[in-house]
């Protein structure tokens, strides 16, 4: 077994924006792509948990970038599991730089889900064979995000065909683009640095139809996460942020939560 795993890439066309530098939700694809590399190398992928009933269902993701790379550089992506914590297992992941220094930087909670009854089980009996890559920190625990009051609905949007992935639901990088949808593409484009937090709260199926909700958030970083915050996890110099929300138009639960934040390194 692998205890970090390591992939190296070139930032591809697809991945940029107009401004030449990666996107949120094409840093999200690299790292989901090397956590399913990875999980298939340490005997807990796909495959295997299917067999058994199971499946990895991601629940929290956290990430801040530092720098974001352009388009044809060069990146190493790194991505290691780091034990478990209540209900959650636990995976880091890095993207360095050609020089070795991380430009981005993650964690997220994973619930192992049996699939026949579509219910949460306890991770710790998976996790526990996993090295536990004790002191490799790149991130502190994903963040869990309470509602909001000044949400305003923006529109609605529909799972299609492009949004579903072999589990029959909606793909956790698709929740990204949907927000990079929802928020003012000059401030994506123009940011230096950006962070974000997200919850998948409810299992997208084809056809479900959503209402989307977005505000500004008004608090600091430090306000909202006072137990975790750390500076250095977020844009040095804090530009336009905001809280999401996606709510099943039929059942009214709230399907994914989610906030960004936008800035620059000085």
């Amino acid at each position: 077994m692998v205890d970090i795993w390591r992939e190296e890439a070139n930032v591809r066309f697809e991945s940029v924006d107009r401004s030449d530098r990666i996107t949120l939700g094409s840093i999200f694809s690299f790292f989901q792509e090397a956590a399913i590399s990875h999980a298939a190398d340490l005997g807990v992928g796909r495959d295997v948990m299917k067999h058994s009933g199971q499946a990895w269902v991601l629940s929290r993701l956290s990430l801040f970038v530092q720098r974001r790379p352009v388009c044809g550089e060069r990146i190493k992506i790194n991505t290691w599991p780091r034990s478990w914590e209540k209900l959650f297992a636990l995976r880091d992941y890095e993207i360095r730089d050609s020089n070795d220094i991380p430009v981005v930087r993650g964690r997220s909670g994973w619930l192992v889900l049996d699939i026949e009854k579509r219910r949460p089980l306890r991770a710790q009996p998976v996790v526990e064979g996993l090295p536990p890559n004790e002191g490799i920190n790149a991130f502190a625990f994903p963040v869990g995000l309470n509602a909001r009051e000044n949400l305003v609905k923006t529109g609605e949007r529909s799972a299609l065909y492009s949004d579903i992935d072999y589990y029959g639901h909606m793909n956790n990088a698709r929740y990204i683009q949907w927000i990079q949808d929802m928020t003012d593409s000059d401030i994506l484009t123009n940011a230096e640095q950006l962070r974000l937090d997200i919850n998948y709260l409810g299992e997208i199926k084809p056809g479900d139809k959503l209402e989307l909700w977005t505000a500004p958030l008004e608090n600091t970083p430090e306000d909202a996460n006072p137990t975790d915050f750390n500076p250095t996890d977020y844009p040095a110099k804090a530009g336009p942020g905001f809280a999401y929300e996606g709510r099943g138009i039929s059942s009214g639960q709230v399907m994914f939560r989610a906030e960004l934040r936008s800035g620059t390194s000085q």
